[in-house]
């Protein structure tokens, strides 16, 4: 019989699905979206990873992030656009297992015609500035 070894070393990070800990997204996101942090803090410096669950029928407006933004869908539909205004014709499609980057400072929006569980690694502090 072979006997498997697993030793947990010095900052290691390991995160089952099931212990993860859903918290009501902040206003910045649409309503309903609840958020969960995986590593680091998005609100500090530093390397952080997070995971969102946005309802179906979500919009988030134009925006942009001041550092680049990795995202990774999980679950779901999420259709993405860049621009400094909403067009259904400009957006593209990503679905559980796809991913994409959102370049520092590009203007984006992002729509979710499911309920979509995405995943975004990045460098904080993590900012969503409205283009206005």
């Amino acid at each position: 019989m072979i006997a498997l070894f697993f030793a947990v070393l010095a900052g290691a990070i390991q995160v089952n699905a099931e212990t993860i800990v859903w918290k009501d997204g902040p206003p910045s996101l649409p309503k309903g979206t609840k958020v969960a942090v995986l590593e680091g803090d998005p609100r500090q410096a530093g390397m952080f990873t997070m995971r969102l669950q946005v309802p179906a029928g979500s919009r988030i407006l134009p925006h942009w992030h001041p550092r680049s933004e990795r995202v990774t869908v999980l679950s779901g539909v999420v259709k993405v656009g860049f621009g400094d205004t909403w067009s259904d014709a400009a957006m593209r499609e990503f679905r559980a297992g796809d991913f994409y980057v959102n370049p520092p400072k590009s203007h984006h929006f992002v729509g979710f015609p499911r309920t979509a569980v995405i995943q975004i690694t990045g460098e904080g502090p993590w900012i969503l500035n409205l283009v206005r």
